[in-house]
């Protein structure tokens, strides 16, 4: 198997373990959204720490880098408890779509932090996807759209926290930034676990651990599949999530989305498959062509 074929074969298996925490995540019942994310990171900081001491990395990062550090876990906190929000009280499929948006918003946080240039497909692809979250949303001026306002938060601060790793990714090593993320994650979850503390069942608590670990899964799939092939030639790939996530909610729950979220769920793929065709063809040209002259 070449190193194309491995890096997509790790990305699928990593959008089918996201796929499946989400599953695990609402199969836990009852469980505060708190304690959910608790476990989730508990097990992830276990994983990560075995990763940390295998690549004798620094636990925290170098001093200089901490603060941005900082800001990653926490962002990264706050999109995964908006996250668990969001597939507590959506259909699986359009908390999975709307989780989707983040690698949209680190195009913007991109573009406005780190001084990147929107491609000419970006715009657009922009416009559409922003047309298909609208469409998954259906915003309603009441409560209910508290959820897929969740959802859209949570890729917003994964946008966000994605582009700080994208900023680190020279300056501290992966097994630092994961450890950073999961250990404030856990240390701030305890005193809301502690408030609204529910003990799980045997259960319960085999999906709790479950949830962590196919997130680590689902983790270091997605690092694997980055270290084989860029992530402009894989990345589309993490869109099966989407379509397993669906799989998954229809026949656990007998969950369909409706028309809307079909079309919405849609455009943001196909928003995506342009950006991704557009920039694969774009690295293939000769260094001063241009895409029209090809």
């Amino acid at each position: 198997m070449d190193h194309k074929s491995r890096a997509v074969l790790y990305m699928i298996i990593s959008a089918l373990a996201f796929a499946v925490m989400g599953a695990m995540v609402k199969l836990s019942g009852d469980i505060p959204v708190f304690e959910k994310v608790f476990f989730r990171n508990l097990v992830s900081l276990v994983f990560a720490y075995g990763m940390l001491r295998n690549n004798h990395a620094k636990v925290f990062g170098e001093k200089e880098n901490r603060k941005l550090l900082m800001a990653r876990a926490l962002l990264g906190l706050v999109g995964v408890v908006m996250y668990f929000y969001a597939i507590n009280n959506l259909i699986l499929a359009d908390s999975a779509m709307l989780n989707k948006l983040s690698p949209f918003f680190v195009t913007l946080f991109a573009c406005w932090f780190l001084k990147e240039k929107l491609s000419p497909i970006q715009i657009p692809a922009l416009i559409v996807v922003f047309m298909g979250a609208l469409m998954v949303i259906k915003p309603q001026f009441d409560l209910s759209i508290l959820p897929a306002a969740a959802g859209a938060l949570s890729a917003m601060t994964a946008g966000a926290a994605y582009t700080i790793v994208r900023y680190l990714k020279n300056k501290e090593h992966p097994a630092t930034i994961v450890f950073v993320f999961s250990f404030v994650s856990v240390v701030g979850m305890i005193p809301f676990v502690l408030l609204d503390f529910q003990v799980p069942s045997w259960t319960q608590l085999f999906f709790l651990i479950g949830t962590g670990g196919f997130a680590a899964i689902g983790q270091f799939s997605l690092t694997y599949a980055y270290k084989y092939a860029p992530a402009s030639e894989v990345s589309i790939y993490n869109y099966f999530s989407i379509l397993f996530s669906t799989v998954i909610g229809f026949f656990i729950w007998h969950e369909i989305p409706d028309w809307k979220s079909m079309i919405g769920g849609v455009l943001i793929v196909v928003a995506a498959l342009a950006t991704y065709l557009y920039n694969n063809r774009k690295a293939r040209m000769p260094i001063g062509g241009s895409i029209e002259n090809q």
